[in-house]
């Protein structure tokens, strides 16, 4: 789907008779990110994915600044007018998340319901932004360095191996994970990181507490730093509800995918 200054990577499935969701996946994911999600949803919703810029097949048409979250966010309202999708519910992780809770804050008449797995509002001080600029921008300048597939494979692990992926590693999916982030290219991850991470995200603390939208917040329990983050998120956002997953860390719709299907089906639906 071509339009102004990007070229989105993107896919309708499901009944479209039924409510639409919007999935927005993390830094690394593609369109595939919410597969066994989607198969396990069934025939309950229609659903729409893509590959944001950087990830996937999507392509920036725009300069470099077309990577960061505000004209980002345009670019996904402007998809959801083609597509002539008026109101939809909105699905993100991680990154995908902060993307999400943007989009909900700044096009709040656009979405029904939101759920945001993993998801922080910002960073509150200039100096963090600073400091988290300055540590993406080296993380960047590693991935741009890589020559090959296995320089990257060594580069997922180590990355995976963070403390609030918690036991990730060890789930039977990882494997076909890292085959899946292994298809995008290091330069244009490289450049969603610039000019995405969290360092650059405009700080969206203050902006939470004027919500009205139902919204869903969803950490995994061995995550305790996103724990932190989201139980404050809740107590600024008197329509959000916060559940901590069992049995996972930062990527709950990987290692416990039946209680993220569970959980978000219940409150999408009801």
């Amino acid at each position: 789907m071509t339009l102004k200054n990007y070229q989105f990577h993107c896919s309708l499935q499901g009944n479209s008779q039924k409510p639409l969701i919007l999935f927005l996946h993390g830094f690394m994911g593609n369109i595939e990110e919410f597969d066994e999600v989607i198969k396990l949803l069934g025939e309950d919703f229609y659903y729409l994915t893509l590959d944001l810029p950087g990830h996937g097949k999507t392509q920036v048409l725009g300069g470099d600044e077309y990577y960061k979250m505000e004209p980002t966010a345009q670019g996904i309202i402007n998809l959801l007018d083609k597509l002539e999708i008026a109101k939809c519910f909105l699905v993100g992780y991680s990154m995908g998340g902060r993307l999400g809770l943007y989009l909900m804050l700044h096009f709040p008449e656009r979405f029904l319901k939101v759920v945001l797995e993993s998801v922080s509002p910002g960073l509150p001080t200039g100096a963090e932004r600073l400091a988290r600029i300055k540590s993406d921008s080296q993380i960047a300048k590693k991935i741009t360095r890589m020559v090959n597939k296995n320089e990257f494979k060594i580069f997922l692990n180590n990355w995976y191996s963070q403390k609030i992926f918690g036991a990730i590693k060890n789930n039977q999916l990882y494997e076909q994970m890292l085959t899946k982030r292994l298809e995008n290219n290091p330069l244009e991850l490289a450049k969603s990181l610039r000019f995405m991470g969290s360092g650059y995200q405009p700080s969206l603390w203050d902006k939470i507490q004027e919500n009205q939208i139902p919204l869903l917040l969803l950490v995994g329990e061995y995550d305790e730093k996103f724990i932190t983050i989201n139980t404050a998120m809740a107590y600024k956002c008197e329509n959000a509800q916060l559940k901590i997953i069992s049995q996972a860390g930062h990527n709950i719709h990987l290692e416990n995918t039946l209680a993220f299907v569970k959980t978000i089906r219940a409150f999408l639906i009801y």
